[in-house]
């Protein structure tokens, strides 16, 4: 049995019991830009790089602002994104005008998981081809949560998604009992940014316009950082790298001198 006899419409699976047409949405996911969150006590931060196309254009915006409690970075599509991010603007809007308060985090990602999943039950349509980090702050405190273009939504600890984001992953894993107790802003915001310069080729380093940088606390809205303004971030970073390659030197001299 050839696997493009199964890929021709979302609604025929395979007799593996797979739906390739989702299976594909998820690739569109790991072929854009790394993107990633990290919830610490009182903060929920999310992280991307940026991408240009072509020297003559500006980079993509990849975090968009949904409500005062909310915001969103992606991975995949940017057109998908936008129609996303337009349904959880109107979704969040809605529970203001009708009950005075935010909408809870949970519910706006069970929204959006119900609207995902029409696309992949339907004849005729396609699963949305975007990852979105999902950073909210409610009156349970803060939330990362991640929706997959299969529908599936899940809450996270931290989180990395897109192109080279595994080694993203490998950071955040081997650091991910010390987000929880982190109140300060800046700590959690440099954990992401290592977490994130892990995601970039050799020959590449985290620039102002590269980083788009979004925060969500109990003591403040959704803020999006972009150009000079996350530039304080990042020298804070590159000083912690300059110092950590000038400390083994020391450490060899202190060697011969013995």
């Amino acid at each position: 049995m050839y696997r493009n006899q199964y890929d021709n419409d979302v609604s025929v699976w395979s007799p593996q019991g797979r739906i390739h047409q989702i299976e594909y949405a998820m690739e569109a996911v790991k072929q854009g830009a790394a993107t990633l969150g990290i919830k610490g006590k009182n903060y929920a931060v999310v992280v991307a790089l940026k991408r240009a196309s072509s020297d003559l254009s500006s980079h993509q915006k990849k975090i968009i602002p949904i409500d005062e409690h909310a915001g969103i970075s992606i991975a995949g599509l940017t057109s998908d994104a936008r129609i996303l991010s337009r349904f959880m603007r109107t979704e969040c809007l809605n529970h203001r005008y009708v009950y005075g308060s935010p909408l809870s985090i949970s519910r706006l990602v069970s929204s959006v998981g119900d609207k995902a999943q029409t696309g992949t039950q339907i004849m005729g349509r396609r699963p949305y081809g975007v990852g979105l980090m999902v950073a909210g702050c409610d009156e349970t405190g803060p939330h990362i949560y991640y929706i997959c273009p299969s529908s599936n939504f899940y809450e996270c600890k931290c989180m990395a998604i897109g192109s080279r984001s595994q080694s993203a992953r490998t950071y955040l894993e081997r650091h991910k009992d010390e987000f929880k107790n982190v109140e300060d802003l800046n700590e959690l915001v440099a954990h992401a940014l290592r977490a994130l310069r892990d995601c970039l080729p050799n020959d590449s380093e985290l620039t102002t316009k590269n980083v788009s940088v979004g925060y969500v606390g109990r003591d403040c809205t959704f803020t999006v950082k972009d150009d000079d303004e996350v530039a304080d971030y990042l020298k804070s970073i590159e000083e912690e790298k300059a110092s950590g390659a000038v400390a083994p030197d020391a450490g060899e001299e202190a060697m011969e001198t013995q």
